[in-house]
């Protein structure tokens, strides 16, 4: 999440990260939904108070669950947020082994653009399982994949990316 927020940065956009309260907290169950979507209501009306120029051209996200309740947030009041786009990396269509429990009921009734960007072999859905996602979504939606790996992967990428930027003493 911080490599595509600062790869936003430098391409001129104002990018604005944050923690849930449950990891800021380091604790490693989430909060219930209706805390984790006050949360993201809270970040998304702090962020217009303090951003004049978000106010019609802001566009919120996640990775993850962080995508999934920025989605969820979205699509309960749509007009009142003033969210002119979504952009979901590896977002949690169904739980690893569990296809049939889809968590996309509220995603047509999102209105404005939601870009996927899915691992081609994300257990939790993968760029095929999101197609009839786009397909019935009312907004422009589409989905673009990164190479053949899994979230375990791209983790432990993450970690050896990391490991060599830590200067040895």
């Amino acid at each position: 999440m911080t490599t595509f927020a600062t790869g936003l940065a430098h391409r001129g956009i104002d990018v604005m990260t944050f923690n849930f309260v449950y990891m800021q907290r380091r604790r490693r169950v989430p909060d219930q939904g209706p805390k984790l979507e006050a949360c993201y209501r809270a970040i998304i009306d702090a962020t217009r108070a303090r951003v004049p120029t978000a106010v019609g051209r802001l566009v919120v996200g996640g990775k993850s669950m962080g995508g999934r309740i920025a989605s969820q947030v979205v699509a309960d009041d749509d007009d009142d947020l003033g969210v002119a786009g979504r952009v979901f990396l590896g977002y949690p269509l169904h739980q690893p082994r569990r296809p049939e429990k889809r968590r996309d009921a509220h995603l047509p009734a999102i209105a404005a653009p939601m870009p996927f960007v899915q691992e081609s072999r994300d257990t939790f859905g993968t760029k095929a399982d999101l197609r009839s996602v786009v397909d019935g979504a009312r907004a422009r939606a589409s989905t673009s994949s990164r190479e053949a790996t899994t979230r375990s992967e791209s983790k432990e990428r993450g970690l050896r990316r990391r490991k060599r930027s830590i200067p040895r003493s």
